[in-house]
């Protein structure tokens, strides 16, 4: 030990300052050496080993300190971790119905582009399409196999969002959209925007894309907080409309001229269509129009029930059945929203299967073999068509010898006593007698008084109102021909002249004018003048 070496060592200084005192080894001056250097080695030593118990005391602190952290992290760690985990459940279990739709929404597009029949049902319970509400996320989901569901975005769980469904080369895409000029706003609804853009300075389209303040995204943002896949859900169903309207050609739906992805909304690859552009369908406006006019929107749409009937995809109904799906096009009705269009047919155990609801009539339908319901989404449609149109635009101040055939045109449909086949049947005669002029009386007896022709010359002022007229202070209607404008006038108290234009309606049936007098009479060269003799 080193206090031992300096011990000896004080022994040995003392000794040396003894000797050279001349003092003999027991003289006083020796062992007073040896007790100061004993006292000195003694207190060195304590000194030594309080250091040693300071140094021990601050390890030991340091060991207990490091043992018990190493003893209650873990106990706060996994806290930590449960925690965590208990949350990462509650989200995947939150989202997990999104998912589920993602998923179904993503399958239909497939399906319909790939034209597969919906699988059977596996519940016992067979739900009435109606109750199918394509964006209703309040209603509970099945639960999902993986649980691997975390907050955020889970639509790359179906792979590429950017789903080809172009079956041809469309005509029109993004360069199109960006050369457009003055692009308005037209109205929204559930799910999309319409706006309205004029392409090469000349031709005006409709652009349709999902509405991120319409209620499907707002009330999807509300539900699961994902701005991002509830705009995918929203989005199939415009990918669904473009793959319809790509498989359905007919006169009476509206054409997909092209569409176009780009980046919006800080989301890749959003979704716009580019459609034919058609004016809204404003029944109150219609019901003020000709019989002639709303009579063709009746068979316009009579025409375009039959093509889904019988279409290549199968019997296609419309769920959401309103005029506000509709619009017209040149006079002709068109479907523009075909989103919430089904060619899923209603499977039935028994006839109690088939119940065709509505907000006034229920009807039930026969359960095929096959385990389908008859007929049900023709019947849909036709029911849809006669109390949303036909119960309005039908009778209603339509040629007097007509009326018999449209009240059972109308009574029949109402009652869903025909199909669609025999409603088009009755329809077209109605139109086959209208454009012949076979619905005039054949009378000859009836005297239509002497009338003066007066080629190239109109009446230019002169005008009475009457209704339904093509013209909003005059009097214009459509004739046969000069016999049936004749009878007009003869009805007409006010009428002493009418003008035969040049300008015919979609039947081809000439306009005529009919006037209160002759005073203004002046020329025109493609006009023809015929005024009432007196007397």
């Amino acid at each position: 030990m080193n206090y031992m070496a300096e011990a000896q060592q004080c022994e040995e200084l003392w000794e040396i300052q003894c000797e050279l005192r001349a003092q003999p080894q027991s003289s006083p001056c020796h062992l007073d050496a040896r007790s100061s250097c004993s006292r000195a080695g003694v207190g060195l030593i304590i000194m030594r080993r309080r250091k040693i118990a300071v140094a021990a005391a601050f390890c030991l602190s340091f060991f207990i300190g490091t043992l018990l952290n190493l003893l209650c992290a873990p106990v706060g760690f996994h806290h930590h971790q449960e925690q965590r985990r208990l949350q990462d459940e509650t989200d995947a279990a939150s989202l997990r119905p999104l998912l589920q739709q993602l998923r179904e929404r993503y399958e239909e597009v497939l399906r319909y582009r790939d034209h597969r029949a919906t699988p059977p049902p596996t519940s016992a319970r067979l739900l009435r399409p109606l109750e199918r509400r394509l964006m209703d996320l309040a209603q509970p989901q099945p639960k999902w196999e993986s649980n691997k569901v975390k907050r955020g975005s889970v639509s790359p769980a179906l792979g590429n969002n950017k789903i080809d469904v172009s079956l041809r080369s469309p005509r029109l895409g993004c360069q199109d959209i960006r050369n457009g000029s003055d692009v308005r706003y037209l109205g929204s609804g559930y799910t999309k925007a319409v706006y309205k853009s004029l392409l090469n300075g000349s031709v005006s389209v409709a652009l349709k894309s999902v509405d991120f303040g319409g209620h499907d995204i707002q009330n999807c943002v509300r539900h699961y907080g994902t701005l991002e896949d509830c705009y995918r859900l929203a989005s199939f169903k415009i990918l669904k409309e473009m793959i319809l309207l790509q498989r359905l050609q007919h006169p009476n739906i509206l054409q997909l001229y092209g569409y176009c992805y780009q980046d919006s909304n800080d989301i890749s690859d959003t979704l716009t269509t580019i459609t034919e552009l058609g004016s809204p369908l404003e029944m109150i406006q219609l019901l003020q129009t000709p019989w002639e006019d709303r009579f063709r929107i009746c068979l316009s749409l009579v025409r375009l029930l039959h093509y889904l009937a019988h279409s290549p995809l199968g019997s296609i109904t419309l769920l959401d059945f309103r005029p506000r799906q509709f619009v017209v096009v040149d006079g002709e009705l068109k479907v523009t929203d075909l989103d919430d269009a089904s060619m899923d047919e209603t499977p039935c155990i028994s006839h109690t299967d088939c119940f065709l609801e509505f907000p006034a009539r229920n009807f039930t339908l026969q359960c095929s073999a096959e385990g389908k319901c008859q007929n049900m989404n023709e019947k849909r449609n036709l029911y849809n068509a006669y109390r949303f149109f036909f119960t309005y635009l039908l009778p209603h101040s339509a040629p007097s010898s007509l009326r018999p055939l449209l009240d059972v045109i109308v009574n029949a449909t109402g009652e869903l006593r025909w199909g669609v086949n025999e409603a088009l049947v009755q329809l077209e005669k109605v139109f086959y007698l209208y454009q012949s002029g076979l619905y005039l009386p054949n009378v000859t007896d009836i005297p239509k008084g002497e009338y003066k022709e007066v080629p190239h010359a109109v009446v230019a002022e002169e005008d009475y109102r009457c209704w339904p007229s093509y013209h909003h202070t005059g009097c214009l209607l459509s004739v046969f021909d000069l016999n049936e404008a004749k009878d007009v006038c003869r009805s007409h108290s006010q009428c002493q002249a009418f003008v035969w234009t040049n300008q015919t309606t979609w039947t081809g049936r000439p306009l005529v004018f009919f006037k209160t007098g002759s005073r203004t009479l002046v020329s025109a060269l493609d006009k023809t003048t015929y005024l009432k003799l007196t007397g």
